[in-house]
C-alpha cells in the first residue's frame, strides 16, 4: 500500500509540475499584448535609425521606414550608438572580435571605435579602432559629429572621452581619474562603464558614469563642473543610459535598472525625479537604454529587453512600437536624430515653483511595476543572465524562471519516487 500511494504521489508531481510550468509558457505567450503597434488613426511614422547590440547574434544597424526595414548593416559582432549625419551617412561604434593587431593584449583580440556607414553604397567610409582587453564592457558606447569635423568619443576600455580627428588623431581628451578614484589597471575590470556622451553647448559635455549612477558636465580646460545625483542615489536613477539635454534645467535619462524613463529637472537647486514612465501597451520596460523627447512631444524609447522601439505619449499610451530582435541598444527619429530635442514635460523654475507634468517635484509619475528582472534573489540574477547569453521572448520574465527552476526540481523528485516506488 505504501508503495502505491509512494507510486501515485511520483506521478501527481511529476504530471503536476510539466503540466503547470507548461500552461503558464502557453498562457503567457497567448495572451501577451503585441510587441509592433500603431495607435488608432495614426499613420505609420517617419524612418527610425536603430542600433542592435546583437546579443547573442551578430549586432546590426537598421533604418526603419515605418515599420519596414530599408536599409541594414550586420558586419560587426555588435554595434551601439548609431547617429544619422547630415549627409546621409550613419555614425557608429562597433565591437570587431578576432583581430590579429592586439598591442598590448593576447592575440586574437576585439577592437572597438568609431565608423561611418554610407547606406547608398554599402561601404565603410571610415573607421578607426583600437584593441580591447575583452570584447565585453570595453566598448566604445557613443560618437557624435562635433560642428569642427571631429568626432566626439566615449570609451569604457580606459573610461575616457576625448575628441578624434578625421586623420586618427586624439585632439583632447579627458581621464575619467581625473575626477574618480582609478584601480590600477581600469582594462581588467568593469570600472566606471562610461556610456554616453552628448556636446551641450560648445566645449561642454554630458558624460554619462553607469556605475556610479551619476551624470557629469565636463568642460574642457576645466573638468567637472557639475553633478547630476551627486550621491548617487539609486532611486533618482540606477545604471542609466543615453541621456538627452532638454535644456538647461532638464534632462531625460533610460533608467535602466529601475525598469523606467525619467525626467529630471534642478528643483530648488536639486535635480527630482519629475517625470517618469514604467510601461508602455501592456508591457513593463525591461531594461530601456535610450529615451529621446522628440519635436512632437512623444518620446522614444529603446526597451531593449523586450526587443522594441516605442514611441508614446506624455501620458504613456502608445502610438507606435516595432519589434527588433537581438537587444535594440540605441534608436533615433529622423532626419535630426537625438539633435532634434523636443520640450520637456516639466515647467519648473529654479526656485521649485511652476508645475510637473505629473506627479510633485521628487515623486515617481507612471504606472508602477517592477519591471522584467523583479526583486527576486538569486531568479532576478539568473533571468538577467539569461537575457544575455540566448533569445528570450519579450513575455518572458522572472517568473518564468521561478517556475522553470521548480519544475526542474519537482520533476525528478516526482520521478524518482516513482520509480522506486
Amino acid at each position: 500500500m505504501e508503495s502505491e500511494t509512494q507510486r501515485r504521489v511520483g506521478q501527481s508531481v511529476v504530471v503536476a509540475s510539466v503540466f503547470g510550468v507548461t500552461l503558464f509558457f502557453v498562457a503567457s505567450a497567448v495572451l501577451a499584448p503585441p510587441v509592433s503597434q500603431t495607435a488608432a488613426g495614426e499613420e505609420e511614422t517617419d524612418r527610425t535609425l536603430v542600433g542592435v547590440q546583437g546579443s547573442p547574434s551578430p549586432g546590426k544597424v537598421l533604418l526603419l521606414d515605418g515599420s519596414s526595414v530599408v536599409w541594414q548593416d550586420t558586419n560587426a559582432t555588435s554595434y551601439h550608438d548609431v547617429t544619422y549625419l547630415d549627409d546621409g551617412r550613419v555614425l557608429t561604434t562597433p565591437m570587431l572580435k578576432g583581430q590579429s593587431d592586439c598591442g598590448q593584449f593576447e592575440s586574437p583580440c576585439a577592437h572597438t571605435g568609431v565608423r561611418i556607414l554610407d547606406p547608398e553604397s554599402g561601404e565603410v567610409d571610415f573607421q578607426w579602432t583600437y584593441p580591447v582587453r575583452s570584447d565585453l564592457n570595453s566598448e566604445v558606447h557613443d560618437a557624435e559629429m562635433l560642428p569642427s569635423g571631429e568626432i566626439l568619443v566615449v570609451g569604457m576600455e580606459y573610461e575616457r572621452v576625448f575628441t578624434l580627428a578625421r586623420n586618427g588623431t586624439i585632439t583632447w581628451q579627458w581621464n575619467a581619474s581625473e575626477y574618480y578614484d582609478a584601480p590600477p589597471d581600469p582594462t581588467r575590470e568593469d570600472w566606471l562603464h562610461m556610456n554616453d556622451v552628448d556636446r551641450v553647448e560648445n566645449g561642454t559635455y554630458l558624460v554619462s558614469v553607469r556605475n556610479e549612477n551619476q551624470l557629469v558636465v565636463v568642460e574642457r580646460g576645466e573638468g567637472v563642473t557639475d553633478v547630476i545625483n551627486e550621491f548617487g542615489d539609486p532611486n533618482t536613477f540606477r545604471a542609466q543610459h543615453n541621456p538627452q539635454q532638454l535644456n538647461n534645467k532638464s534632462v531625460l535619462v533610460a533608467d535602466s535598472e529601475n525598469n523606467r524613463v525619467v525626467e529630471l529637472a534642478r528643483v530648488g537647486g536639486r535635480w527630482s525625479v519629475v517625470w517618469s514612465l514604467e510601461s508602455a501597451g501592456g508591457l513593463e520596460f525591461d531594461w530601456p537604454r535610450d529615451a529621446d523627447r522628440l519635436p512632437s512631444g512623444n518620446t522614444l524609447i529603446t526597451d531593449s529587453r523586450n526587443n522594441r522601439v516605442v514611441e508614446v505619449t506624455e501620458s504613456g499610451d502608445v502610438v507606435w512600437s516595432r519589434s527588433v530582435k537581438g537587444l535594440p541598444y540605441e534608436a533615433d527619429r529622423l532626419p535630426d536624430g537625438e539633435d532634434a530635442r523636443g520640450e520637456p514635460y516639466s515647467d519648473l523654475s529654479d526656485d521649485g515653483s511652476g508645475s510637473t507634468a505629473t506627479g510633485e517635484p521628487g515623486e515617481s509619475a507612471g504606472t508602477g511595476g517592477t519591471g522584467g528582472d523583479g526583486d527576486i534573489p538569486l531568479f532576478g540574477t539568473l533571468y538577467v543572465t539569461l537575457t544575455h547569453v540566448a533569445p528570450v521572448p519579450y513575455w518572458m520574465n522572472v517568473w518564468h524562471v521561478v517556475a522553470g527552476t521548480v519544475t526542474l526540481v519537482l520533476a525528478p523528485v516526482g520521478l524518482l519516487l516513482w520509480r522506486t516506488a
